[in-house]
């Protein structure tokens, strides 16, 4: 009997043992996954930053800064208004006389619609 309940010790301690190692593997393996995990959110993070300072980049280079952008459209207006007055000034008095000749050039004639009752 003795070495019977010997032999349950052995088991006991056995099993204590493959328990302990199991324990180990997951606590390694937790390790390991949170490990990876931490690294996969930094690659992710790195990727991130990478492809939104080429989208800025590439924004930039297409369309220009919105300061710049602003500055361009002013630029063109400014232009575009004196383009505008330069065109008034320089058509102003033929258009005035053309439009002073149509109104008091008068010329009476008889509307081609009437008719003579008679």
């Amino acid at each position: 009997m003795a070495s019977q309940s010997q032999g349950i010790q052995q088991l006991l301690q056995a099993e204590k043992r493959a328990k302990d190692k199991l324990e180990e593997a997951k606590k390694r393996k937790n390790k390991r996954l949170k490990q990876a995990k931490d690294e996969a959110t930094a690659d992710i993070d790195q990727y991130k930053i990478k492809r939104e300072t080429d989208f800025r980049r590439i924004q930039t280079s297409i369309m220009g800064s919105q300061g710049n952008l602003a500055v361009k459209i002013e630029e063109q207006t400014t232009e575009k208004i004196h383009a505008y007055n330069a065109n008034y000034q320089k058509y102003r008095e033929r258009v005035v006389k053309e439009m002073l000749d149509l109104v008091c050039d008068i010329k009476p004639e008889i509307h081609v619609n009437y008719q003579v009752k008679g």
